[in-house]
């Protein structure tokens, strides 16, 4: 069986807002989440998991850390509720606390999390192309050709000017 390389996880940082997109721990990878809950917490209190579920949260819901679930399909866009959902929570932590760090993870962190950190890049004002080169210069291999179509027609509404 072949095994899957896992990327390390990527903070992106612009202006006041902070992500680290990340892979999709597994069971069998599930006390490294526990053992990593102090770097978590460095980063942020908030994980946005966005594929299907692979581990139980309680232990990192322990740790202070809360995970909330808006899967949807691998290789796919979010729908318009995930994508309000997303920004309502960013506006929310960015303007609660400016320079914190919002965790999201996908399968492999190159497809569904960065298309949610384009987009939030995207609504403080970045063009949609400097977005993808942002994110590309520390998570190569991001986006499939079906999200840089939906990325490049997304019209944002300033919803994170902050």
């Amino acid at each position: 069986m072949a095994r899957m390389n896992r990327l390390a996880p990527v903070e992106i940082a612009y202006k006041n807002i902070r992500f680290l997109i990340t892979h999709n721990p597994t069971k069998a990878t599930f006390k490294q989440i526990h053992r990593g809950a102090e770097e978590v917490r460095y980063y942020g209190t908030t994980v946005v998991r966005v594929c299907e579920a692979t581990y139980d949260t309680t232990l990192v819901e322990k740790e202070g850390i809360q995970v909330l679930d808006w899967p949807f399909d691998d290789g796919a866009t979010p729908s318009s509720q995930i994508v309000d959902d997303w920004l309502n929570l960013l506006k929310a932590k960015f303007c609660e606390v400016p320079g914190c760090c919002v965790a999201v993870h996908c399968v492999t962190g190159l497809g569904r999390a960065p298309v949610l950190v384009a987009l939030a890049l995207i609504e403080c004002g970045m063009k949609y192309e400097d977005a993808v080169q942002f994110i590309r210069q520390t998570c190569r291999g991001a986006f499939n050709s079906k999200q840089l179509l939906y990325l490049e027609k997304y019209r944002p509404k300033m919803r994170l000017s902050l």
